[in-house]
């Protein structure tokens, strides 16, 4: 039962923030044009140690002359030098802008094609599929005011199209459905017979992202809402076997917390990527509106940005909060672009940007709740903010910020930071926030600008930290948005014809788009890779178009020209409620396909928590029942050594390293935490306890239907570099019709492929490599047996 308190809307609203003294001490870091001046600013990390102001050595250009006396710098005249440093020759310069010309105009060509082929394809659909009763239905649907009301429309009209039959048809050439047919079978006869070991060796198996391929798309594009019965009645049996798992008795705490640490490494978790778009990222707050009421709003979310600004706003306010904040009337808070043209035109002509960073740090002080840094969002929600930048020199790569990276860094620098794009804002400092005292520049004062320039969704980074796995994408961009289509349909959103097995249009047009999109993307890397494109603002734009737009579920909101228009204006009332319903409509038919994986990161992330719930004698964290996560911890007072709660092997890793930080220097024994040694004589004592043996038994049961039989085991050895003879030892028997004991061969030297993939114990074909890559991070469970000490508890005399 939640006791928290009730929330207070209107101080919420009119909640306001006083953080004068890191805004001063923002507007000084911006000043500071050299690296010299930001060391006089007090508690800069350019003098470690040091608080007073450095003293600048008297300098002059000779004896007679007087000191301080400005001179102007001599600007070197050489019209070559550019082309020098970039060591291009003649040929390069004499063909540069004519194949640069040409190729601009080739993609011209090819893109007024796409247009109107684009609009042929919706032409048609629209003749062929939407007139008469499919018409009427389709705009109930659309004229849905809720989720539940959306549901109820998209279900009758897959009835009325008959696109339910299909749900009812188990074979699919697009999920192995054989295997999960096995897989669901064996879980319910394990559990109702109470056997809890079982059960957990079937769970390690198909406890793994995109198991048999039951999250590809395709398996939620043939219907306005659901995907097979089958697929539902698994998930359904796997919802109770990981419950059932976490509740039983009959396992031991270690057993518990191996197998969740497994599979949470395995299985991965979600995160909401929300894309830039400057003025269409306003989109983005009805699509974190839509998955907040369905309660499918994943716990990492990373922004670029615009969506920076919604996502942070997402990340440090918590759920209740952001249900009385996420309304239209938020628009009165985004007042960014409110200046008159004479005001920002002549800030233009002075600085290059029509935007101050300092007003902009101060309009969003109440979207982060003043000066918060990525550590005290995350112990106040439960949330994980990522804001992506990248430096304003060239070649530096981009950074993902967050509270592992950036712990104590201010989250409205990082969105200034991210907001940076050339032209609109100047690259800014980020600031750092002390114990005591007004913040400070990170990392020496650096420039960091728009990290959508290079990154706009950081896959790759989200999967490092935080093991991310399934990413869901809101899109916005405008250079992008245009080139979504998704011949075969999308999620909720299937074929309008041949019962949404055909092609969009027809296969032609639909192939017609695809190649020339290819083609588009085609010349734009010839740009990008013959460095053709200069730089225009100082910023290179030739992988723009190049990068990876899209996640596991992409949500497109449909936007409307005046959208572009009005790029770089703030959204009244009215406008606002009108995107927010927008995007609400397109964020609906992806909540089944995002919940259904939700459901089984929920039960693996309560498994997690009870286990060190149990576990746990001190400073217990309570876990919320609903399936939004944990519950709110209140927030910390400002740089608090508070250590941080432990989710993901990312968290883990970083708790550690803060508890070795503030113990360095003590006496080490003192803090060092006595690890249990684990002993082979358990495996000889109770094989079901290993692993490998209980994954080589589920093996077994999957590919005879539950029948056990008799079964070798090879155990695996470690090289000691003694060369030793075979022996044999006994391996007891748990299988009923089996002997008492096998007699298995022993070996020395280095694990064989064959005697590795026996002890992975996997029968499913589609498990190979890049499941051993997904066991590297978690072999520590497998427990091999060391050369020299038999599983009786003998020693051998050569070791």
């Amino acid at each position: 039962m939640d006791t928290s308190p009730p929330i207070d809307a209107d101080a919420l609203w009119n909640a306001t923030f006083d953080q004068e003294d890191d805004l001063h001490a923002f507007e000084v870091a911006l000043n500071a044009e050299e690296t010299a001046e930001l060391s006089g600013v007090p508690g800069s990390p350019m003098l470690p140690g040091s608080s007073s102001p450095r003293i600048r050595k008297i300098s002059a250009l000779s004896d007679f002359a007087p000191v301080n006396l400005k001179v102007k710098r001599r600007k070197r005249k050489d019209k070559h030098a550019a082309h020098k440093r970039l060591g291009h020759d003649w040929l390069f310069i004499l063909v540069r802008w004519p194949l640069l010309l040409f190729i601009f105009l080739f993609i011209g060509a090819e893109f007024s094609i796409y247009v109107m082929l684009r609009q042929l394809v919706n032409a048609k659909e629209w003749v062929t599929a939407w007139r008469g009763q499919k018409g009427k239905l389709r705009k109930t649907m659309r004229a849905s005011k809720d989720y539940e009301e959306w549901k109820t429309a998209a279900t009758e009209l897959d009835h009325y199209m008959q696109f339910d039959q299909w749900k009812h048809v188990d074979e699919d050439p697009y999920y192995d459905w054989r295997l999960i047919k096995k897989v669901g079978r064996s879980l319910k006869m394990l559990r109702e017979k109470g056997d809890a070991r079982g059960c957990l060796g079937v769970l390690e198996t198909c406890i793994r992202s995109n198991f048999a391929g039951i999250e590809s798309s395709r398996l939620y594009s043939e219907t306005y809402y659901g995907t097979k019965d089958l697929l539902e009645e698994y998930l359904a049996e796997q919802e109770r076997a990981l419950e059932y798992v976490r509740e039983t008795p009959d396992l031991s705490l270690e057993e518990k917390k191996r197998f969740f640490k497994n599979a949470n490494a395995n299985y991965g978790i979600s995160a909401l990527c929300l894309s830039g778009g400057a003025g269409l990222g306003y989109y983005h707050y009805g699509v974190v509106r839509a998955l907040l009421d369905a309660g499918t709003l994943p716990r990492v979310v990373t922004g670029t940005s615009a969506g920076g600004l919604i996502a942070a706003l997402t990340a440090c306010y918590t759920n209740e909060e952001l249900k009385h904040i996420l309304v239209p009337e938020i628009a009165e808070r985004l007042t960014a672009c409110d200046e008159p043209f004479s005001v920002w035109f002549k800030r233009f002509w002075q600085t290059g940007a029509r935007f101050d960073s300092v007003i902009w740090a101060r309009k969003s002080l109440w979207f982060t709740r003043g000066s918060t840094t990525f550590r005290e969002a995350y112990l106040r929600t439960g949330k994980i903010l990522n804001i992506t930048v990248i430096p304003a020199d060239r070649h530096s790569p981009s950074k993902v910020l967050n509270y592992v990276t950036a712990p104590n860094t201010i989250i409205w620098s990082t969105l200034l930071a991210s907001a940076a794009v050339p032209g609109v804002m100047n690259p800014v400092v980020l600031m750092e926030k002390q114990k005591d005292g007004p913040a400070i520049p990170w990392n020496w004062g650096s420039r960091w600008k728009d990290g959508s320039l290079r990154v706009d969704i950081p896959l790759q980074a989200l999967n490092l930290y935080f093991n991310v796995t399934y990413p869901v994408v809101s899109q916005v961009n405008p250079h992008v948005h245009l080139f979504f289509f998704a011949p075969r349909g999308s999620p909720g959103r299937p074929v309008a014809r041949y019962k949404g097995k055909g092609w969009r249009g027809n296969f032609l047009l639909s192939a017609g788009e695809q190649w020339l999109k290819h083609e588009l993307t085609k010349n734009f890397k010839v740009i990008r890779d013959l460095e053709l494109l200069p730089e225009i603002v100082g910023q290179d734009w030739s992988s723009v178009f190049l990068q990876r737009f899209e996640g596991a579920i992409t949500i497109w909101p449909k936007t409307r020209f005046m959208d572009w228009l009005a790029i770089l204006e703030d959204p009244t009332v009215e406008e606002m409620d009108r995107k927010m319903k927008v995007s609400q409509l397109v964020t609906w038919p992806k909540i089944h396909m995002v919940n259904n994986r939700l459901r089984i990161e929920t039960q693996i992330y309560r498994g997690r928590q009870s286990v060190r719930e149990s576990m746990r004698t001190k400073k217990r964290l309570s876990v919320s029942e609903s399936p939004n996560g944990m519950k709110s911890s209140p927030p910390p007072v400002s740089g608090s050594d508070l250590p941080l709660s432990v989710d993901t092997d990312a968290e883990a890793a970083f708790a550690n390293g803060t508890q070795w930080f503030y113990h360095r220097g003590h006496d080490q024994q003192k803090h060092k935490q006595q690890q249990p040694q684990s002993s082979p004589r358990l495996l000889g004592q109770d094989p079901l306890k290993s692993s490998s043996v209980r994954r080589k038994w589920v093996a077994d049961l999957l590919q005879h239907d539950g029948h056990a039989r008799e079964t070798r085991y090879a155990r695996p050895v470690i090289n000691t570099g003694i060369y030793r003879r075979p022996r044999t030892h006994s391996v007891p028997n748990m299988y009923p019709g089996g002997s008492q004991a096998d007699e298995v061969p022993r070996s020395s030297g280095l694990f064989s492929s064959q005697v590795a993939r026996e002890s992975s114990g996997s029968s499913d074909s589609s498990e190979s490599i890049d499941d051993m890559e997904d066991h590297s991070q978690t072999q520590a469970s497998v427990l091999p047996t060391i050369e020299g000490v038999r599983s009786d508890g003998d020693e051998d005399s050569d070791v």
